[in-house]
């Protein structure tokens, strides 16, 4: 029995991932030239059209993807704390990070229910296979940290990627969107825990700056921010977990925050303001590492 349950498994594994591959280059084929068209005509209406229409293509990317992962994989999505959403919204979104399965629960399930979500995306991302050309296409920005040694060595690089949040934000503003930030900025581990001797016990430290420049670049515009938290009752799941059907509930809680107007400032030159910011994300950080604790004895 334990011999046929791994095969289903292994099969399950396979059938997921090629179908994601398969559904992947159906939407590449019509993706890029539409991508093209709007890159050559410069014109701000004709490329808010083009966004559109990119935009409908992912979303019915993901919704063959969430129809088989529905069909196919036994995977339970717990939601709670929903309210009354819209796709002609401006969100922010920010999320807890555990796994590379984070995002394929935020699109299967917030598909349709809001704009489409936009990542930001570590810039050597670009050359994943087909999805790099898709996120490009779809505007996804791209961003590189540049490192204290990098910016002592070249000085013109200080405050490059702030402007490059500025910029792609700038793209934003014309179409509705979902703008995602995973404020630990990068997934958690046990050894990333320990490393950064986090003040949480569920959660890595906060980012609060790319979360304070966004909103910012958007000069309140972003009136809601969803504050998403993620559990795993059966530990952090791997992707391959995930496509093998052997992750049975995944539990996901959802809180609409306004977005107060004094949290819209110069973070990199006010100290003031940013010590304030700070403050909120903290409580907000606070707040989640609570639920997740309370999750946790729960489960």
């Amino acid at each position: 029995m334990s011999l046929l349950l791994s095969l289903l498994r292994l099969l399950s594994g396979v059938l997921t991932t090629v179908l994601f591959v398969v559904f992947t280059l159906i939407v590449f084929i019509p993706l890029m030239p539409l991508a093209l068209l709007k890159w050559l005509v410069p014109f701000t209406g004709w490329q808010a059209l083009c966004n559109r229409w990119l935009d409908w293509l992912a979303s019915h990317w993901m919704d063959a993807n969430a129809r088989h992962q529905q069909i196919i994989l036994p995977t339970q999505l717990e939601v709670e704390g929903m309210s009354n959403l819209s796709v002609a919204e401006w969100y922010m979104m920010i999320a807890n990070h555990q796994s590379w399965v984070d995002i394929l629960v935020l699109l299967r399930f917030f598909n349709r229910r809001i704009p489409y979500l936009k990542f930001f995306l570590k810039q050597s991302l670009i050359w994943v296979p087909l999805l790099g050309l898709a996120w490009w296409a779809l505007e996804f920005p791209f961003m590189r940290r540049y490192t204290k040694a990098e910016i002592a060595r070249n000085p013109e690089l200080k405050g490059k990627d702030i402007e490059k949040t500025r910029q792609a934000c700038e793209k934003f503003r014309h179409n509705p969107v979902t703008i995602i930030n995973f404020l630990e900025g990068t997934r958690f581990t046990p050894a990333k825990y320990t490393q950064q001797k986090s003040i949480y016990r569920h959660l890595l430290m906060p980012k609060a700056g790319g979360l304070a420049f966004t909103l910012a670049a958007m000069n309140g515009q972003l009136h809601s921010l969803l504050d998403v938290t993620i559990y795993y009752p059966e530990g952090r799941p791997s992707y391959w977990d995930y496509a093998c059907g052997r992750v049975r509930r995944i539990c996901v809680d959802v809180r609409e925050r306004p977005i107060p107007e004094d949290m819209l400032g110069n973070y990199g030159d006010d100290n003031e303001f940013r010590e304030r910011f700070q403050g909120w994300v903290n409580q907000i950080w606070q707040e989640k590492d609570a639920l997740l604790d309370k999750m946790n004895s729960s489960h």
